[in-house]
């Protein structure tokens, strides 16, 4: 004899901790058990578990031959998007730099131009008076 569930509403989708996959997927791998037989027993999709069950056997290889933690991808790929915006606030800085540096020569020249005495002949200065 085969259950049958009819499902009459529409749900969201059910947001599972990393605690709760860690939990399902642990079940899933206890001798006897099946990642099939776990899913129907919490009605989780079997492919999403099988799927957790790879990320976390992956992840934990990943983590044991680094020797290090393991950073979700989602982490990954907001930090490689903050590190493009910092660079780009770099460049941005790196020019105004440049800018500022031209500026100042400049202006460093336009000062020992105007501190230059004119050389004027004696009575040129004195027709101009």
């Amino acid at each position: 004899m085969e259950h049958i569930e009819v499902i009459t509403t529409t749900q969201r989708r059910r947001r599972y901790s990393g605690q709760e996959k860690a939990q399902f997927v642990a079940l899933a791998m206890q001798a006897g058990s099946s990642v099939s037989s776990v899913a129907r027993q919490y009605g989780i999709a079997p492919g999403l578990l099988f799927k957790w069950k790879k990320l976390m056997q992956d992840g934990g290889v990943t983590a044991v031959e680094a020797n290090d933690q393991v950073v979700s991808s989602s982490d990954y790929n907001a930090l490689l998007k903050k590190v493009k915006q910092l660079e780009q606030m770099l460049g941005r800085k790196t020019v105004e730099a440049e800018i500022l540096k031209d500026a100042l020569e400049i202006a460093q020249a336009k000062k020992y131009i105007s501190h230059i005495p004119l050389l004027l002949p004696p009575d040129d200065i004195q027709h101009n008076k």
